[in-house]
């Protein structure tokens, strides 16, 4: 159990946190080397030092113990440890004294009550319980994006999720950002200083030559009153001392954006602008996006804030894929056998879009023979029940008419897998340019018919095209071979709701809706639906994300089934339940989530602020903010 270490926020692998010293020390943050090894005027995290030169009298817990007396039990102390460059082999390394965590010799047990403790960690050791691990050899992976995120991966596969990680020797203004959006909680200043004695000139945009700047891009002290014309007149060690006050300001000053990036739930939109400033950093966020199960697990169901889709790496971010896997996995469409493709539209959701009315006001009273699919980058498809649901209704990309080959195989193949487990019995598109394009290569690989109500460089909202495509709905509706399942207004509001559950429960959300004693039926209008069983409420709409939030009727129904539940210990929780609280959690929930929680007192309902297996992990933190309790 860590001790001292509390995460707060997260916005992906991304966390707020802070030490619980005095003063609290938040997260992340800049160590300045030069204070870690200061044992008379400590700072709050402090170096024991390295056991290659360490010949203490009475070995490494003598040391420890000595450091310990100097700097009280309010600094985090990282243990002697043994450090080698990566290229050296495991079995090419000796012990020198130390355990298998790469510590001093001094195990978990004895150190209780010693104060915070931090340990360097390598690849294939075990952890102990330490308030943070230091990655060994961080500075020597950059420019090795694979090698790097192996081995934070592997690192933070084995570490409690209540510890902080500290890559030392590594940070930089151009890559705090991709650094702390993979899990990074602690840098230093290292490289800040080095750079600065060989005359580098930091910013988030890059690194310059003193030499090759005619003016500072940067309104610091040391910027404002200086030209690199002045610098450059000084001696050596006086301008390295002002170049270096400077990178330290560039570094604080990114990472207090960075901060700021996670708490607005923004950090990855920033990320795929400033990933560009090295390609080791582009590389860095592809190569994460091919590991989806790490950042799938710690980004939210919903932010609130807009999801803005401007890079190639949009296709690949986690909530686009999600909502594809889910479609894919979870959803399944309950109207009529007639798809209907459209186009997607800037404004959101597509409904009270101009074009989207017009094509509703041309189906008339034929809009209930079909099911409406829209056709979008970067989402792929989305079915008209979905279009409220994060990230459909949330998310903005630059128009210019013109799909890459990226976006047209990403968007036909979301079409293809939902065409090969969904079957209608006609398939109508109306849509023009790249959509066609998408809808003609899936038809032919799938050897699908179907019919286009919009001719070539034909405006979808032209008069002809709109009565195309009433005519053409109507045909089919009439002819004997389409089976006219239509939908009333209730039914349509049912399937809607059975839609959303879906997506957000999966196949266990069909318990809301099989009362058999009692009707369920759909209240209020669009889009704050309530659904009710009888007179009992069992859910409500959240239009803001397009998500069901559960009364405590519903989440009875639904909690003998192994989704979405939390099971906790003998007591009734009130306002929100910590992660100490949490005996076993669904490893399906996700930050956001709505969540069940049933113990032997108590039975609620809330959002869960971390995810599954972090609330089963961590030691500290709130694991659930509570909306309703029923003590049982």
């Amino acid at each position: 159990m860590t001790r001292y270490f509390e995460v707060e926020q997260r916005d992906g692998a991304a966390r707020i946190g802070k030490f619980l010293f005095s003063p609290e020390l938040r997260t992340p943050c800049v160590l300045h080397t030069a204070e870690l090894g200061n044992l008379e005027t400590p700072g709050s995290i402090v170096d024991a030092g390295s056991l290659w030169s360490s010949k203490e009298p009475g070995g490494p817990e003598a040391h420890i113990k000595e450091i310990r007396e100097k700097v009280g039990d309010e600094t985090l102390i990282i243990l002697p440890h043994q450090a080698y460059p990566p290229a050296v082999p495991s079995d090419a390394r000796r012990n020198t004294g130390t355990s298998a965590e790469g510590t001093a010799g001094t195990g978990d047990e004895e150190m209780k009550g010693e104060g915070p403790t931090g340990s360097l960690l390598r690849k294939g050791e075990i952890p102990g319980k330490r308030d943070l691990y230091v990655m060994e050899g961080a500075g020597n992976l950059e420019n090795n994006a694979r090698k790097f995120l192996e081995t934070v991966l592997d690192l933070k596969s084995r570490i409690p999720p209540d510890s902080a990680l500290y890559t030392p020797n590594l940070a930089l203004p151009e890559n705090v950002a991709t650094l702390v959006y993979l899990g990074v909680d602690v840098l230093d200043d290292t490289r800040t200083e080095i750079s600065a004695y060989s005359d580098i000139y930091l910013t988030a945009a890059g690194r310059f030559h003193l030499d090759s700047l005619t003016e500072f891009p940067c309104r610091c002290k040391v910027c404002a009153s200086n030209t690199p014309e002045k610098l450059l007149a000084l001696p050596k060690t006086d301008r390295a001392r002002l170049l270096a006050a400077h990178n330290r300001d560039a570094l604080e000053a990114e990472l207090a954006l960075v901060r700021e990036k996670v708490r607005g739930g923004a950090l990855r939109d920033y990320l795929e602008g400033q990933c560009r400033v090295r390609p080791w950093l582009t590389a860095l966020l592809r190569l994460a996006d091919f590991e989806y199960t790490y950042l799938e697990e710690r980004v939210p169901t919903f932010r609130k804030n807009q999801l803005l889709a401007n890079t190639s790496e949009s296709l690949s971010r986690v909530e686009v894929v999600r909502f594809a896997r889910r479609i894919q996995e979870r959803y399944t469409p309950h109207g009529p056998g007639i798809l209907l493709l459209l186009p997607c539209a800037a404004k959101k959701p597509y409904s009270i879009s101009q074009s989207h009315q017009k094509f509703v006001h041309a189906l008339g009273r034929y809009k209930k023979f079909v099911h409406e699919v829209i056709i979008t980058s970067p989402l792929g498809i989305v079915p008209r029940e979905l279009e409220l649901t994060y990230p459909a209704a949330h998310y903005d990309t630059a128009v210019t008419g013109h799909w890459d080959e990226e976006e047209k195989a990403w968007v036909s193949g979301c079409l293809e897998a939902y065409l090969s487990k969904n079957r209608y019995t006609a398939v109508v598109a109306h849509v023009e340019g790249a959509y066609r394009e998408i809808c003609e290569r899936t038809a032919e690989k799938l050897g699908l018919e179907i019919t286009y109500t919009a001719s070539a460089g034909e405006s979808l909202t032209s008069p002809a095209a709109l009565q195309k495509l009433r005519n053409t709905v109507e045909t089919l509706c009439s002819s004997e071979d389409i089976n006219r399942k239509s939908r009333n207004a209730e039914k349509a509001k049912l399937d809607l709701l059975k839609g959303i559950a879906n997506y957000q429960f999966g196949d266990d959300a069909g318990l809301l809706f099989q009362k058999k004693d009692e009707k369920v039926q759909v209240k209020g209008r669009f889009p704050k639906h309530q659904l009710f069983a009888g007179k009992r409420q069992l859910a409500t709409l959240v239009p803001q994300y397009g998500t069901l939030a559960l009364s405590l009727e519903g989440a009875q129904l639904m909690v003998n089934s192994s989704k979405s539940v939390v099971q906790i210990d003998d007591f009734v929780p009130r306002g929100s339940i910590l992660a100490p609280g949490v005996i076993r959690a669904d490893p399906g929930i996700r930050p956001n989530d709505e969540v069940i929680v049933l113990g032997e007192r108590a039975l609620c309902v809330g959002r869960a602020m971390m995810s599954g297996p972090e609330m089963e992990q961590a030691s500290r933190g709130i694991a659930i903010a509570l909306r309703h309790v029923k003590k049982l």
